[in-house]
């Protein structure tokens, strides 16, 4: 019986790799090892998907004390902390919805990967009954050390929506080397990191963006998660300042080789069409420093 839904093994097979992902198919199991018990007792902020009323995917930002994202069976965990007020992911709060989780560490480039579904608590607390566990490599992770001085509360966070983004949005989106997109599937929800150096998200125009699919595992969990629902939502994040930027909309694999020469390194590219955005001010109570970029990444 293979791991992989029908949207996964599609583009598994038309890269050719069906036989490399089911032998990696075994690593996709429910159950929390005590290796990813250990590295979340540790972990202070964490990237959820969800999918609201009206079908439209999000990555929102959660952030708590170490080890917020507490295991409490071998296949569930208590998430402490709830998303910024007005955040998609307040909606979606639901018992029985879908969650993907994205617990990551940039000075160890570690990220863990908890996809399951939600069960709410009387007391708020926030239950995820893992389907999936499991741990990336550390590819496309750019460098960066925890600044324990900038650890603080930043002040009334302040949200901005828009169909569009801004000249300054996509000046900065055009420079950025990390961010998160999340996706679905009938019967789950996952989010995931991607990474690159400066100028691999490329501003198309005001309301789209292109950005390449790297050579990775050969699961293909987000490309197959928007073969069969091109919802997709993409978070980015401000190391420095603090300020988040969400967007919800519909994305497109590209497979034709004549546009991926533009992009050093891409095996294909996904084109983002954005129907929502949300530039959240003082959303992130931590800063970083940046130390390197991967050495994965194309140049």
């Amino acid at each position: 019986m293979t791991s992989f839904h029908p949207g996964e093994q599609a583009v598994q097979s038309r890269v050719g790799v069906r036989a490399e992902a089911d032998r990696l198919g075994h690593l996709l199991n429910a159950t929390i090892k005590p290796a990813a018990q250990t590295f979340l007792q540790s972990q202070s902020w964490a990237i959820a998907s969800s999918v609201d009323t009206n079908g439209h995917v999000w990555a929102s930002l959660l952030t708590g004390a170490p080890g917020f994202v507490q295991p409490i069976t071998n296949q569930s965990i208590q998430i402490n902390a709830m998303p910024i007020a007005g955040d998609p992911l307040c909606a979606a709060l639901q018992s029985g919805n879908a969650m993907g989780l994205l617990v990551i560490d940039l000075a160890t480039r570690r990220r863990l990967r908890l996809n399951g579904t939600i069960a709410m608590q009387p007391d708020g607390a926030i239950h995820l009954h893992t389907k999936q566990v499991y741990f990336n490599c550390p590819q496309y992770i750019q460098l960066r050390q925890l600044e324990a001085s900038a650890i603080a509360p930043t002040g009334l966070a302040e949200a901005i929506v828009s169909s569009t983004l801004s000249p300054s949005q996509q000046q900065w989106l055009a420079q950025v080397d990390t961010f998160f997109i999340a996706s679905s599937h009938p019967d789950g929800a996952d989010v995931s990191h991607r990474g690159g150096n400066p100028g691999f998200v490329q501003v198309v125009k005001a309301n789209k963006l292109v950005f390449p699919d790297y050579a990775g595992n050969n699961m293909f969990n987000t490309l197959g998660n928007l073969f069969q629902q091109p919802q997709a939502g993409l978070l980015f994040l401000d190391f420095e300042q603090g300020n988040t930027l969400q967007l919800t909309g519909t994305a497109q694999i590209i497979w034709d080789s004549e546009a991926l020469a533009a992009f050093a390194g891409a095996q294909r590219l996904i084109e983002f069409e954005v129907s929502q955005a949300i530039a959240t001010t003082n959303a992130l109570p931590y800063r970083w420093r940046f130390v390197e970029y991967s050495p994965y990444n194309p140049i």
